[in-house]
């Protein structure tokens, strides 16, 4: 007799291909919970050391990984029923949904993968008196191991831990593990973070478009005892008359993420606003991303860099400028003998926003942010500066240009010069060390990169001036 866990795809995977290799039909097997174990009609045992002589769908796998997270036990029956009628009747079933088993299969998937986003956006930290960051869920299905991943990605740099009754996924910056599920006592009540997080959900809230049952029906009330921002809700629905007076009586203007003024009023330094830009949602790039790249450098640079936006290598590193067209920012910075290390390396875009290569394979490429975007991200990149009051900022591309100088500014027409700017005593734009990068002509590349050596030159002898 074997046992099965209710998440285990690959113990099931193991035995349903040696029951169909025996040709036991699905009503001679009963699949049942880990205290009951496997029963099936066969005198055999189930395990195979011969590879099967079947082969499935690659979707079908795919529906079947994410279906067996469905907590449910009959689970294991539908899934072993279609799988015998894929290899024993129709191929192509898949494509009927319409049929009962199909129709259940992909209604487990289905919501199985609403589960998991929910997990994603519900999930609220709390700081505990180890300084360690802790959250309580309770997801609908078995998704935690599933969706871990993705915290271990996003929150890289943080030791926290998600409790939930079925299971908890800890993280110590190195290596994520799991353990026995804990009850929402094990996790705190309260911490300095509830105020940040209500004040950013007062700051998105928009009275004029508020219907309560979507917003019931995409944040069920379940988890609202777990998500600081739902206390409010309550007195944000009473007060949305007069706040859509209130929109309507003021220009309208975006909204940018409020948790970085927070901060700065309530101290903390790089290393706490690195940690509230980790918690930021005011867009959609965050969905996407592997993680939010903050700036890196000593508090005390006196020469800011501010880019457009990570890419592929720093989006995956966690650090800004380490790719291709950061080498090359570095390569110059020591040409022109500045230690690479002693500046501070910042983005005006926090998350990396990308498209599939056109040509296939994992390969991401850098698309442009938008407006909105770039819009949203703003308030980290000027409360670093704030923080480290620099006496030069060095803006790197159109971008940069535009979000922190005005709109309309063309990096053509401004290259190299001063601006008048309450950012720093000295502000400059520059070129993007990417574009150089880009150019075909390598006698022409090297005549702007020389270029752009002598306009980084300028900006060390600016911050060493009195």
């Amino acid at each position: 007799m074997n046992a099965l866990r209710p998440d285990d795809f690959e113990h099931w995977r193991r035995l349903a291909r040696a029951l169909i290799d025996r040709g036991i039909p699905p009503a001679e097997v009963m699949w049942a919970d880990p205290d009951e174990g496997l029963l099936f009609s066969s005198d055999e045992d189930p395990h195979s050391t011969q590879k099967s002589g079947f082969t499935v769908p690659k979707h079908f796998v795919k529906l079947a990984v994410k279906a067996s997270l469905y907590r449910d036990s009959q689970k294991w029956d539908v899934l072993y029923k279609v799988l015998w009628r894929l290899v024993n009747q129709n191929r192509e079933l898949l494509s009927i949904r319409t049929d009962p088993d199909v129709s259940r299969l992909h209604l487990m998937e289905g919501e199985v993968r609403r589960d998991c986003h929910k997990m994603k956006a519900f999930v609220r930290f709390r700081r505990d008196e180890h300084d360690n960051y802790v959250a309580w869920h309770q997801p609908s299905h078995l998704v935690v191991k599933a969706v871990s991943p993705f915290f271990a990605r996003r929150f890289n740099t943080m030791n926290w831990a998600i409790l939930t009754p079925d299971c908890c996924a800890y993280w110590d910056q190195e290596s994520l593990r799991f353990g026995p599920g804990l009850s929402r006592a094990h996790a705190p009540d309260f911490d300095e973070l509830e105020d940040l997080w209500k004040t950013y959900y007062a700051n998105i809230f928009n009275p004029a478009r508020v219907k309560i049952s979507a917003m019931v029906s995409e944040m069920p009330k379940k988890y609202w005892h777990t998500m600081p921002e739902t206390a409010i809700i309550h007195e944000l629905l009473m007060d949305a008359p007069q706040r859509v007076e209130r929109m309507l009586e003021t220009p309208a203007q975006d909204l940018p993420v409020h948790l970085a003024r927070e901060t700065l009023g309530k101290g903390g330094g790089l290393a706490a606003l690195s940690e509230r830009a980790a918690a930021c949602r005011g867009c959609d790039l965050c969905q996407s991303a592997t993680q939010t790249v903050f700036g890196k450098g000593p508090d005390s640079a006196k020469i800011v860099f501010v880019g457009e936006q990570p890419g592929d290598h720093e989006d995956r590193q966690g650090h800004p400028f380490v790719g291709p067209a950061g080498q090359l920012l570095r390569r110059c910075l020591r040409r022109i003998n500045l230690d690479p290390e002693a500046v501070y390396l910042t983005n005006v875009v926090k998350h990396f926003r990308w498209e599939p290569s056109p040509s296939g394979g994992k390969r991401r490429l850098h698309k442009r942010a938008t407006w909105r975007q770039v819009e949203s991200c703003r308030p980290w990149v000027e409360a670093e500066l704030e923080l480290l009051k620099p006496k030069v900022v060095v803006l790197l591309g159109a971008t940069a240009l535009q979000a922190l100088i005005s709109p309309d500014s063309r990096i053509g027409s401004l290259r190299g010069r001063l601006l008048d700017s309450e950012l720093a005593p000295h502000v400059m734009a520059t070129v993007h060390p990417s574009s150089l990068l880009r150019m075909k002509d390598s006698r022409q590349q090297q005549l702007e990169i020389d270029r752009f050596c002598r306009e980084l030159q300028v900006a060390v002898d600016l911050a060493s001036s009195t």
